[in-house]
């Protein structure tokens, strides 16, 4: 049986991805690999994808160079690298695909050696992150915008209520189920299924309670298996809530929607309110290793990257230049 009559592997965005030629030329091996590390490895759906990404557009550009798998040296890793037309972020990305690609090959025998092992990529340290910051005033300016006196106004106020109160990703919040929302009998909590698979358990503040339980009693939510999903799409005539789980690009949009009627920056993202809200914390004092544990990084450096307050300096200092 050749590379060809193996089983086509399925794309977790749904969609049927074909092995790659090259791969496919190379012999059992090479496909074993494929499937392994695109089916069975990566789990994270959104590094699934990128790598998938990157690996597919190196093996192209080979194909147009005429190589096979088993003549790829880290001399033509090393040029692919330096004509990739992208960030040093994203070229560092790519490299990091093909290693794990060519490591996996390695592994089961299709190449003798990775030839992406040695190549270095360049040098990036990065000191604070990009995404831009909301405030606070834009925070409360965009939660009382948003009227309650419909179906869809509960659900999308609870939704950005949660991004201001918990510091919490997107995703996190797309994911949440009915039974994620609990009362110990002293407190309100959210269960998180966050980045990695951590679950983590998030207080709901008084006024946060307040909006997932109007929310819940509006949608007659209450009554549901626990496993439904929290905040559901709307019908596009009539505004009722569908079964299906609002995704994290629907929320997006809505963000962004609601964000552009009252003229906040079209800059700003869902990301921002994690951004403002470990930035609000850290200007009040807040010792770095509690806003670390509320953010859930396993790094305080990472929560650093977060960190806009030198920036506030900076454009202090810059403002006092006399010309």
């Amino acid at each position: 049986m050749n590379g060809e009559m193996l089983p086509a592997v399925i794309d977790r965005a749904g969609d049927w991805e074909r092995r790659p030629r090259l791969v496919a030329r190379a012999g059992r091996g090479a496909c074993f690999a494929w499937d392994e590390l695109f089916s069975a490895e990566l789990r994270n759906p959104h590094t699934r994808r990128a790598y998938l990404h990157a690996v597919r557009q190196f093996l192209d550009w080979c194909e147009l160079h005429e190589l096979e798998l088993v003549q790829i040296t880290p001399g033509w890793v090393g040029m692919y690298y330096d004509q990739l037309p992208a960030s040093i972020p994203t070229k560092k990305l790519h490299l990091s695909a093909l290693r794990c690609f060519f490591s996996r090959l390695v592994l089961r025998h299709a190449v003798a050696l990775d030839p992406a092992s040695s190549v270095r990529g360049d040098r990036y340290q990065q000191q604070e992150g990009k995404t831009p910051e909301i405030s606070v005033e834009q925070e409360r300016a965009l939660l009382g915008s948003i009227r309650t006196d419909s179906i869809e106004g509960l659900r999308d106020k609870a939704i950005v209520a949660i991004l201001i109160y918990t510091v919490v990703r997107i995703g996190a919040v797309a994911g949440l189920k009915v039974g994620s929302f609990v009362h110990d009998g002293g407190q309100g909590l959210l269960r998180f299924i966050e980045k990695g698979g951590k679950c983590r358990d998030i207080p709901a503040r008084d006024d946060l309670e307040g909006y997932l339980t109007a929310y819940l009693e509006a949608a007659g939510l209450r009554s549901i298996p626990a496993d439904g999903p929290l905040f559901r799409r709307l019908t596009r005539k009539t505004r009722v809530l569908k079964a299906s789980a609002m995704t994290a690009d629907d929320m997006g949009r809505m963000i962004k929607r609601r964000m552009g009627a009252i003229g906040l920056p079209a800059m700003l993202s869902p990301h921002s309110f994690r951004v403002g809200a470990i930035n609000d914390l850290l200007t009040q004092g807040v010792p770095l290793e509690e806003v670390q544990h509320l953010a859930g990084h396993a790094d305080p450096r990472t929560t650093r990257l977060y960190d806009r307050r030198q920036r506030r300096v900076t454009r202090a200092i810059v403002d006092r230049i006399s010309v």
